[in-house]
């Protein structure tokens, strides 16, 4: 019996690591990746950023790099000598951590003015399962390589329903 409850208590850890679980990897660019040739405007209005969504800029180190930039103007104007962040390793993963919107170009002297550059607005994942607001998408850059992953598989869509059934099963089972 004690072996069953082991187990049990583990099912219960890993349903509630489940929500984590359902965040998305968003690979910037899709199949194209970070580089000059994607439209980046196109691209991202063919997703949802959630909160707990990862972007993950893959490049050519030395040929590119990613920079934050602090606001809209910056972005607009290219102006990469603000930013707030710079990343050059050629993969690199940022969490969205809150709602907002969120700008990045390539640190690369030209390459933002010829339109490497990312504008990402994140909303809160209760927000985006909300009545009226627009489903997760699951949109391809110009080829048909998808363009972001989930830890959750189609096949299971109440992922976020494991921690309650694991709660539950634990209940039930303590009645015996």
């Amino acid at each position: 019996m004690e072996g069953l409850y082991r187990v049990l208590s583990a099912l219960v850890v890993v349903g509630l690591l489940t929500n984590k679980a359902l965040a998305t990897q968003h690979v910037v660019g899709g199949s194209q990746g970070w580089d000059e040739s994607s439209d980046y405007s196109k691209w991202a209005s063919g997703q949802t950023f959630e909160v707990g969504d990862q972007l993950v800029f893959k490049y050519t180190p030395g040929l590119h790099s990613v920079v934050e930039l602090p606001n809209e103007s910056a972005y607009k104007n290219c102006d990469v000598g603000s930013a707030l962040n710079s990343m050059n390793s050629g993969n690199n993963v940022v969490k969205l951590s809150k709602a907002g919107t969120r700008y990045f170009a390539c640190g690369t002297i030209g390459h933002c003015d010829q339109g490497m550059k990312l504008k990402v607005s994140t909303v809160s994942a209760d927000a985006s399962s909300s009545p009226g607001s627009t489903p997760p998408s699951s949109s391809s850059s110009s080829s048909s390589s998808p363009t972001s992953t989930s830890a959750a598989s189609a096949s299971f869509p109440f992922a976020s329903m494991l921690p309650m059934a694991s709660l539950l099963a634990i209940s039930m089972l303590s009645m015996f």
